[in-house]
């Protein structure tokens, strides 16, 4: 099946945008300044693991956190997690994110898809940091792996995921305009 110039022009544009906003927004957050300027990497963390450590206190864990340079830690019974900018669950929001903007559509439904998909994966990773919680008390010996490989491995697919839903029901909204 051919793909037409305006699809291939469209695609091509996507891909572009998409690489520039993801280039640029990585650059920037590593800037000591930028950092510092909306305390991105470090305030956030410090939100998600008082989340985290608000839920393990239902499931009876005791835990205690504290902030670092680069992350926030949050003490357990057997192990202390240092929750950094790639284990916030915003860097996955940031590359659905940039998905949305970067594909053709109305903004209206960008910024719904956006909150939508915020909600969505910050959700999936609170249950991914209580899995991480979990394997960490339980399974000490499978933490770096299951760390490593899956549950980043998961936070990727899930955004992946959100934005495929996102074209499909913006893209199928488009023809039938």
């Amino acid at each position: 099946m051919a793909i037409d110039k305006e699809k291939k022009s469209v695609l091509a544009r996507f891909i572009i945008v998409y690489i520039v906003l993801m280039f640029v927004f990585f650059n920037l957050a590593n800037l000591n300044f930028f950092e510092r300027l909306l305390d991105i990497k470090g305030g956030y963390s410090k939100a998600i693991v008082i989340l985290l450590s608000k839920i393990l206190k239902i499931f009876g864990i005791s835990s205690s956190y504290y902030r670092l340079d680069d992350g926030t830690v949050i003490n357990l019974p057997t192990i202390s997690l240092n929750v950094k900018f790639g284990c916030n669950g915003l860097e996955a929001v940031i590359m659905y994110v940039f998905a949305v903007v970067s594909f053709p559509a109305a903004w209206l439904n960008k910024l719904k898809a956006i909150a939508a998909g915020f909600v969505v994966i910050q959700i999936l990773n609170i249950i991914r940091l209580l899995a991480l919680v979990f394997v960490s008390i339980h399974y000490k010996g499978l933490f770096f792996y299951f760390h490593t490989y899956f549950s980043q491995s998961v936070m990727i697919v899930v955004s992946l995921a959100m934005f495929v839903i996102y074209v499909r029901r913006y893209a199928a909204e488009e023809k039938s305009a």
